[in-house]
Parts: structure tokens; sequence; C-alpha cells
């Protein structure tokens, strides 16, 4: 039997040895962070995406061997592990193949079969099995038992069937052969429910669709199976789509897997009936069943990737940086809320102005900002994306105009789960006189200033940058979306001095008691001077100071290590490194001729080797870098305001807001974001929109499709694409616009081109975007 190092070092691309220390290390509660950057030496290298597989799959495998342990035991204490079947027990590689084994002596309910072997029917059935010459209705006869009301050959017959069903169905092997002619073989077929045509409108393209069973993508498979829930198409499997009669492959599959003799022999005719109801009966509804949800859950496991993936884009977003900041949360009936921020992300000053409909107040409201904006000296104003983003766009360049000297710049980011911090137990303690609306402005503000900080604040899965976020698993998702931020978080490094409550929470080694402790500590004595400081907040031990320690910054402390990422725990090596250079150790940071001498291997130990000495010379060359990158705006295209404002053939500047497996959504500010179909993105063709762009890149798009009575909006990121006008058919009576290129790319994937016109997911992603 493998190991589950072994096959864990398999599916990670390690060693065994790394695999085994790096379990030691997350079974005494190191976390992922942590191990990736400061213990390299034990895991031999392995990264933090090696480490997150390893943690994740090292549940399932021991939940594997807990289950294969307790079904040896059972069969076991049945009486009938026999040496084969227990070397197969062991052998098993996943959980549905342990319980295709175990299936034959699993408790279970009184079945026909058992009712017929207990009326004495088994031998019939054994005899008709193995002899093809006997005439089943002669020797159904010597089996007649009238207190089992067994009284003729037709009732005896029935009963050996179900004996044989049972059998033929229970069989682990044959099992396995269907299952993979159905994964090699099978398409997968919807069709719409009559009458559903109206309510089902979103989902056409599935009204009559078939396409190969395993090379369904994550978003159609999402798409059929939610189209499904709601009662608008039936799905099914078709096992061979090239017969008249389909699902005879699979009873001919299993009489060859049981060698039965079907052609021409007395029994042939009872014998193709047994075989035939194992398959329809016993075996077609369950592996149908078993195939759609094996298709949700690579569907959910594929979709759970894009959000994490957008999520890690967005969370990692250059940040703006120190800047007094003016939030500026857009409305039109219940005005535009305003939240002025300090440096630091401080509350200075709120109030809320009318200059749109129905009060039409824009002097006033000019007057009031600018009067802020000077007191305070203001120097980037940040808009939300949502209702009267662009009319507010307006306001601020007007305001920008006016008050020249302050040298403001404006950007439209997203408030995209701004609401859900406002109406936020941490938002309530944080700010409990201010109302809930204008909480949503600071949120903006802050986000500008820094994303990561501020984007922490919320429950991940509410930041919705996610594809069919409602139709996976929350489980997953949650634990899925909680690495990425932890991941993100301990990255960048936290200054232990500003962070709030919730970005101390996703530090290495802390949890959200602990992190309430450092800041009620930091408020009643002040800031931390140094690292070791920490180690006297209540219930922060050693084993938490460890983990969470080479993460925190000390920025203005006494040590001038406490504001690296060189963990306390190798300071001497950083004295040792001083004092071969014959310098202070602050005269060694970012000294990159003096580092550049060092020769790291005079600096190993049994503590420290290589990696960490290297990582160690990397740091005071550019102590507390920030990984993430230059900070960057888009513009948007003056007059280009809403969905009907756009032509085809235009060309605009915007930010990739999201990215799915079959294209990139892009803000152009106009309140609906545009698909760039996978296909369109560029001239050569790629498998993943992200070997292209990625959540927050700014790009240049070309419109090739408007549809403004449903708010759709298709792009192309390949500006040179002829756009083709076609007639509409008789179903829409205005014009159509396809680039000709790109249709001709999209007919090569037998995936048309504006396929999201027709997919629910752009009417899902629309809906969330329309939403605070």
């Amino acid at each position: 039997m493998t190991t589950i190092s072994q096959q864990l070092a398999h599916e990670i691309n390690a060693s065994s040895q790394q695999v085994i220390a790096a379990t030691k290390l997350l079974d005494e509660g190191a976390t992922v962070p942590f191990i990736a950057r400061y213990r390299k030496e034990v895991t031999g290298g392995l990264d933090d995406t090696q480490l997150r597989l390893l943690e994740q799959r090292l549940g399932y495998l021991r939940e594997l061997n807990e289950r294969r342990e307790f079904i040896l035991s059972t069969i076991k204490d049945q009486g009938k592990l026999s040496d084969s079947l227990a070397l197969d027990i062991a052998n098993a590689a996943s959980k549905t193949e342990l319980e295709d084994l175990y299936l034959p002596y699993k408790p279970k309910r009184r079945t026909k079969g058992q009712i017929a072997i207990e009326a004495g029917l088994e031998p019939l059935a054994d005899a008709l099995f193995t002899n093809a010459q006997l005439v089943p209705e002669i020797e159904a006869a010597k089996y007649f038992n009238t207190e089992a009301k067994i009284t003729d050959e037709k009732s005896a017959l029935e009963g050996a069937k179900f004996i044989l069903m049972e059998r033929f169905a229970e069989d682990a092997k044959l099992l396995a052969k269907l299952r993979q002619h159905l994964q090699q073989n099978g398409f997968i077929e919807s069709k719409l429910i009559a009458g559903k045509e109206k309510e089902a409108a979103k989902y056409q393209d599935y009204f009559d669709h078939t396409e190969v069973l395993s090379k369904v993508p994550s978003h159609r498979a999402l798409a059929m199976l939610r189209a499904r829930n709601e009662g608008f198409i039936q799905l099914n499997i078709n096992p061979d789509p090239q017969s008249d009669v389909p699902h005879d492959v699979c009873s001919s599959m299993i009489a060859q897997h049981f060698k039965l003799d079907i052609n021409n022999n007395a029994n042939s005719a009872w014998l193709q009936t047994v075989v035939q109801w194992t398959w329809k009966v016993k075996l077609a509804l369950h592996l149908e069943n078993e195939f759609l949800a094996s298709m949700r859950e690579k569907a959910e496991t594929a979709a759970i990737d894009v959000f994490a993936k957008n999520l890690k884009d967005l969370l990692m977003a250059a940040p703006a940086g120190a800047k007094t900041t003016l939030g500026l949360d857009p409305g039109l009936r219940t005005g535009v809320k305003v939240a002025l921020v300090d440096k630091t992300g401080k509350l200075l000053a709120t109030n809320t102005i009318f200059p749109h409909q129905p009060q039409n107040l824009w002097e006033k409201s000019l007057r009031t900002l600018s009067q802020m904006c000077r007191e305070h000296k203001v120097e980037l104003i940040a808009i939300g994306n949502g209702t009267a983003s662009r009319e507010t766009d307006k306001l601020a360049a007007e305001l920008i105009k006016a008050e020249p000297d302050l040298k403001m710049s404006k950007i439209v980011v997203s408030e995209a789960g701004a609401s859900v911090y406002s109406a936020s137990e941490f938002a309530a303690n944080e700010f409990p006189n201010l109302d809930v609306s204008l909480r949503g402005a600071v949120s903006i503000a802050r986000r500008l200033q820094d994303p990561l900080a501020e984007l922490v604040k919320i429950e991940p899965k509410s930041i919705g940058v996610g594809q069919y976020q409602h139709d996976v698993s929350q489980s997953q998702l949650g634990q899925s979306l909680v690495a990425v931020v932890e991941d993100c978080v301990n990255a960048v490094g936290v200054d232990v001095n500003m962070a709030s409550v919730p970005l101390l929470t996703r530090v290495s080694g802390l949890n959200k008691t602990l992190a309430q402790n450092i800041v009620k500590y930091r408020d009643e004595h002040g800031i931390f001077a140094s690292r070791t400081e920490l180690k006297k907040v209540e219930r922060l031990g050693p084993k938490a100071f460890e983990q969470a320690a080479g993460f925190l910054r000390i920025n203005q402390g006494k040590d001038p290590l406490d504001r690296s990422a060189v963990h306390p725990e190798a300071y001497e090596v950083v004295k040792k490194m001083a004092k071969q250079s014959a310098i202070e150790i602050t005269d060694l940071i970012g000294n990159s001729e003096q580092l550049k001498a060092l020769n790291p291997a005079d600096f190993t130990s049994e503590t420290f080797g290589l990696p960490t000495v290297k990582d160690i010379i990397s740091e005071l060359d550019k102590p507390g870098r920030d990984p993430r990158p230059e900070f960057k705006t888009a513009t948007f295209k003056e007059g280009v305001e809403k969905v009907s404002d756009l032509k085809p053939g235009m060309i605009l500047e915007g930010v990739v807001s999201n990215v799915a497996n079959f294209g990139a959504f892009v803000d152009v500010g106009v309140h609906q974001d545009g698909l760039v179909h996978i296909s369109a993105i560029t001239n050569k063709f790629i498998s993943d929109p992200r070997e292209v762009v990625k959540a927050g890149d700014i790009v240049k798009v070309k419109v090739v499709e408007v549809d403004a009575a449903r708010n759709r909006i298709s792009f192309t990121m390949r500006l040179n694409d002829e756009i083709q006008h076609t007639t509409a058919d008789s179903s829409n009576t205005t014009k159509r616009h396809q680039p000709k290129q790109v249709a001709q790319h999209a007919k090569v994937k037998k995936e048309p081109v504006n396929a999201a016109f027709g997919n629910a997911f752009a009417d899902a992603f629309a809906k969330a975007k329309g939403k605070k």
C-alpha cells in the first residue's frame, strides 16, 4: 500500500522526507505562511502552493485511511475478509473505490435479492448463471416454496433475477469498468422542459445541448446544474451517442465482465433480461447521479479556484499609500456620502451632499467639498463605482479644477462588499455613532489607501469576484478564501501599531482573541516599541510569538530589524554579518554593496541553512519591501457614462474587475462590466484568461457588441479586429456586431464569442454588480 507521505509526495512533486517534515510542522500547529518562509531547511524549500495542497490533501487521505481501517475491521468481523479483498482495500486510492469494495458487505435494508436467498433461490440463480444450457422454466420448477410464496416458475425466476442483479451491481471491478467507459465516452445531454421557454431564457444555450462529459468546463457545468435545480432543463448521461440504443453498450459490458453466454442458448433470453435490468434498474441512475455529482465537484473546485485567484489579485492590488483621502460613496436620491480620512486611515470628517437629481445642489456640494479638502489638505479622492459613479466622477473633476494648489487625484474604486462592512459588528464597534451609509464611504477611502488592510474586514465571500459562488460548497469556498487572505496578509506583513483586529487576525499564529488582546494592549500602553514586547500581550505565548513575529512590523521601534521580515530568532545571524563587515546593523541594512560581498555559507549553522541566510540577506537589502505592484489608475472616457453611450468600434480604457474561465470582465465606467471572451483576449490561443490578464489590470478594449436592453456588453482586447456587421435574426431587431477574427476563433472552439450573453453567469454577475 502506498503510504500517505508517498502519495502526497507524488501529488505535490516533492520527496517523502519533505512531506513528512511538513506534516510534522502542520501537526504541531505551524501555519503555511510560517513554514513556507521560515522553515525552508526543514521542508527542503516547499513553497506555499505546495504546502496548501499538502494541507488540504492530508485531511482527505487521513479520512480515507480511517475509513479503510473501519471497513477492514467490519468485513473481518463478518468472517468474509479474504487475502485478495484485503489487498484490494489496502490499495484503494479513493473513497469511491473503497466504498465499491465495501458495498457487498455493507449492512443494508432487506432487499428483494436477500428475500429470494432466504426463500432458497440462490442455488437456482447460481445454476442459471453458470450453465447456459439450462431451460429456466424447467429449472425453476425445482425451487417452489409455499411458505415463501414461491408457487410458480415466474416468481422463482423473479427471485433468481434479483439475486444476480444485486450480485452484479455490487461487483467493484465491473463498476470500475463502467465508470471508465462513461468517463472516456460519455456525453452529457441537456433538454428544455416543455413550457419553460420564457422563464428559462437565460439558459437558452442549454435547451438542446450535448457535449463530451469529460470536457465540460466548470462555468457550463454549474450553469446546467443550476438550470436543472431551478426546474428548467433535464440532464442525462448518454453512454454511447453513436448508437441507436445507447444503453446496450453498458449491458454488453456487464455480460462480458461475467463471461455470460447470451447468444442462442436455452437461458440466453433470461440472462439478457437480468443483464439489462442490472444496468437500467441498478446501475444507470446510480452512475448518472455519481457522474453528475463528480461533475459538480470538479466544477466547484474550478469555480473556487477562480474566486481564490481573483481575490488574491484584488487583495494584492497596488496601494495608493499613506495619503489624506476623501471617500465618496455615490448616490442619487439619498445623496453622496462623504468621508475624509487622514494618512493613517483615521476618520476626520463626514458629510452628505446632494449634487445630483432630484435635488441638483451641484454648486453647494462643490463648496462643501472644497472647504473639506482645503482644511485637511486632501491628496486623493476615492469614488465608489456604484450608482451615480460617473456623475460623481464629474463632480470630483470640477473639484480638482477648483483647487489646483492641492494637486489632488481622483480614482474610481470598487465598492464591492462596502455595504457588508458598513453593517458588520466590527464597523459598529469602530464607528458606533456613525450612520451605516457613511461607514461605506470610510471603507471606500481606506481601500484606496490600502486595499488589503481594508478588504480583510469583509467576509471574503462578500467581495463578489467569484464565478457561481452561491452554487458551490460554501464551507470549501470559505476555507479556500481564508487561506488566500492569510497568504496575502503574511506576504505583505502587518504594522502592529496600525493594524486593525481583522488584519491582525489573519497573521500567522494569531486568532481573533489574540488580535483583540494586541489592540487592547496597544490602547492601554501605547505603541509597541519592539517585537519582544508582544510577549507581554495576554495569552500570546511562545508558540504564537514564533509563528507571528516575523510577519509583524514595528516601524518606529528601537531595533531596526523589527521593521523587516527577518525573524527575531535569526537576529543573531544579522549581528554576525554586521560584525564580519565591521559596521553597525543600521549601516548594513540597505547597503547593497556590502551585502553582496557577504558569503552566505559563512553564516549557516544547524539551525539556519543556506536558503534562510540568503533570504535574510535579500531582506536586509530591501527591508520590509512590499510585494504589491506600483499604483496605477485607469482613465474612463469622457461622455461615456452608461451602456447606451457605447458604440461598436469604440476603444476604451478600463479595469479588469473579474476573471472567469471563459473570459475577463472589464469595467469601463458605464455601471455594467463587459465581457472579453477568452478568444478575444489575445491573438494567440490560450486555455486560461489569467495567462494574459488578472483582476485589477488596466487594459484597453474595443466595443464589439452592445445589448442595452439586457445590459450586456461584449469587448475585444484585439484592437485590430475588424468589427463585422451582420443582419439580425427574426428574434432581434437590432444589428449585431462581431469581430470577424474572433468569430472564426470561437467557431473552432465550438463556443460562441458572445456565449456569456446566453450564460447564467453573466446575469448573476450583472445582479451582483448592481448591489452595494
